[in-house]
């Protein structure tokens, strides 16, 4: 019985999709491109986010913001997969990921004191705060030789917030939405369960490893 035979890159082989993705990601790593300047490249969509909502584009800002975030996540890949990434190119990565989020945050804060809502400011500021704490937490908490990578606000899950409340924002342009506000309220709430959730999660690590902590 004869049988077909699929060569690489062929229709029934891989989706165009899938095609696209990896000659981008193959023409990237064979490029010059140091890690860092998509570090920084992600730096700069979330300043211009942050720009464009002291100014209300939110629908803009949230393109800026997911497009700075999706930079955010190509530089470690592509430190690890083009062998170019070094001790420090690791450090501004992490460095400009917490950054960015406050960024960004900051000028959404800043919209809400504008229009003297003092409670979504109080939200904007736990948010910060408390998205600091769920990455400091993993940190510590690795730096002690525990995994700690539970939770539910991660970074992917808070991006999808972020950008969520600004696409959606009152006056995004975007159907009848007013999303930007509860949005803030979610990601606090989030972040500070998730929080207690990694402080509980490395106890109960430690505690197993040696009764009497």
């Amino acid at each position: 019985m004869a049988t077909e035979t699929v060569q690489p890159g062929g229709g029934g082989a891989r989706r165009p999709a899938e095609d696209v993705r990896t000659r981008a990601r193959n023409r990237l790593i064979e490029s010059r491109l140091p890690p860092n300047a998509i570090s920084v490249t992600g730096l700069v969509g979330n300043l211009i986010a942050a720009a464009l909502v002291t100014q209300d584009e939110f629908f803009l800002a949230g393109i800026a913001f997911i497009l700075g975030s999706v930079m955010d996540t190509l530089d470690g890949r592509y430190s690890r997969m083009s062998g170019k990434g070094s001790p420090f190119g690791a450090f501004l990565d992490s460095s400009l990921d917490r950054m960015e989020e406050g960024i960004v945050l900051t000028a959404v804060g800043a919209h809400f004191a504008a229009r003297g809502d003092e409670l979504a400011v109080a939200a904007v500021v736990a948010a910060v705060l408390f998205s600091l704490m769920v990455s400091y937490t993993r940190a510590r908490a690795e730096a002690l030789g525990v995994e700690c990578k539970v939770g539910l606000a991660t970074r992917a899950v808070r991006v999808v917030i972020i950008a969520a409340g600004l696409l959606f924002a009152e006056g995004a342009g975007v159907g009848d939405f007013s999303l930007l506000e509860p949005a803030i309220y979610a990601l606090a709430a989030l972040t500070v369960f998730t929080t207690f959730q990694r402080v509980l999660h490395v106890r109960r690590e430690l505690t197993a490893e040696s009764p009497t902590v």
